[in-house]
């Protein structure tokens, strides 16, 4: 078996969700680390970890954030990370199908995620480094993140479904 971790300098982990039902509102985790086991460089078959830490998300928008990180929503005081361990990882083509369990604020749900393989190359220090673009679509209320308001004019202030992206870099240990 091999390794790879992920490289958080050349790493994003993302979310976005709806915003007063007519825009889209996107949050940035910066602290977050992870790796993939697998027999070779295909990844199928493969094992992903994966957690971040809650209290590193960044909206562009210090109020924002501050609610988000409240037991509203995160409530990263009881819980400072959000965790993802597969139980599938399957290559068909260029992508990766996985299946893995999400634990966000102490509940645990299966997901689906894809992942494109952007390639192989090697790194600045001789390493072997591969490329994915990550995402899926979760409902945040199956996670216990369930504050919304009610607006006038109908709708939510949020949305329910809460879209999944990650640009990786991992290294081959």
């Amino acid at each position: 078996m091999k390794t790879w971790n992920i490289d958080p300098v050349h790493s994003e982990v993302a979310f976005k969700v709806r915003h007063l039902m007519i825009s889209t509102v996107r949050g940035i985790f910066s602290k977050f680390e992870g790796n993939i086991t697998a027999e070779d460089n295909t990844f199928d078959n493969g094992i992903i970890n994966f957690s971040t830490e809650t209290n590193s998300l960044n909206t562009q928008n210090e109020d924002r954030n501050g609610h988000l990180v409240s037991p509203d929503f995160f409530d990263v005081e009881q819980f400072p990370k959000i965790t993802f361990t597969s139980t599938s990882v399957k290559r068909i083509n260029n992508e990766l199908e996985i299946t893995g369990n999400l634990t966000i604020k102490g509940i645990t749900k299966l997901v689906k995620l894809q992942a494109v393989v952007n390639g192989t190359n090697t790194g600045m220090k001789g390493e072997t480094v591969t490329g994915f673009e990550l995402n899926g679509t979760i409902n945040r209320k199956d996670f216990g993140l369930v504050w919304n308001v009610a607006l006038e004019t109908g709708g939510v202030l949020i949305g329910d479904a809460v879209t999944i992206e990650a640009f990786l870099e991992v290294n081959e240990q």
